[in-house]
């Protein structure tokens, strides 16, 4: 099931905003929230969520406004303990950035993001010993709507094999960064909510790969984002 975003913070919740914070009461992006309700030390890097979900957290939290960014608050207990070593997370992230783009991106962004889509196709394939050729189907919907594109993209990428390292340490998080500044630039209505529902569908695509391991962690984020005032006032202080 898809997380949704519609409820607000808490009183006494740091509050979301750009960038990087050096403490709670200066405020707080969407990644040193989770770092913050996960028990571990105030960071936008924290240990527990993926890498590639946590980048798309951040690019997500800093390319929306204010209103729209304290929608995002109810997805953060969903981010805790949402990682692991599988590495179709990589490629299921960064396929659903590049799909949700393409279709309204630029020209040549567009060209860039089909390209992207069909690396991500291949690394799957090569991760699951299936045809390199064949296309998903959210995969084969987004670049329907871009058949020049996809075209361009054949032709250039025809050749050009990606291995899963690569894919990991460099192309997939180019790719997120791609896909979201894209679509935050985008001349298509409701941009800013594209990129909330961009994350909360990710988030969703993550946690049918995890295992149920992240569960008890989710559990107890969740209820130290709701405890009482005067704990939340305390731990806040010790931060």
């Amino acid at each position: 099931m898809t997380p949704t975003a519609t409820a607000t913070a808490p009183e006494s919740m740091p509050v979301l905003s750009r960038g990087k914070h050096r403490n709670p009461r200066r405020g707080a992006c969407f990644m040193e929230m989770a770092s913050f309700l996960g028990g571990e030390r105030w960071s936008d890097h924290p240990a527990c969520t993926h890498p590639l979900l946590a980048q798309m957290a951040r690019l997500v939290n800093d390319g929306v406004s204010d209103e729209f960014r304290a929608r995002l608050v109810p997805l953060i207990p969903s981010v805790i303990g949402l990682t692991g070593d599988d590495p179709h997370l990589d490629v299921v992230v960064a396929l659903r950035a590049a799909a949700a783009a393409v279709p309204i991106a630029a020209g040549p962004r567009q060209r860039v993001l089909a390209t992207a889509l069909l690396s991500c196709e291949r690394v799957l394939a090569g991760l699951d010993g299936g045809d390199p050729d064949s296309l998903s189907g959210s995969t084969r919907h987004a670049l329907d709507q871009v058949p020049g594109a996809e075209t361009w993209a054949r032709t250039f990428s025809d050749g050009h094999p990606v291995s899963h390292r690569t894919f990991r340490e460099k192309t997939a998080p180019r790719i997120v960064q791609i896909a979201v500044e894209s679509i935050a630039l985008a001349c298509a209505p409701d941009v800013e909510q594209r990129l909330i529902d961009l994350l909360a569908t990710t988030i969703a695509d993550c946690e049918a790969l995890v295992t149920t391991s992240a569960v008890p962690m989710r559990r107890a984020a969740t209820e130290r984002a709701w405890c009482p005032q005067g704990a939340r006032s305390a731990a806040l202080d010790k931060t």
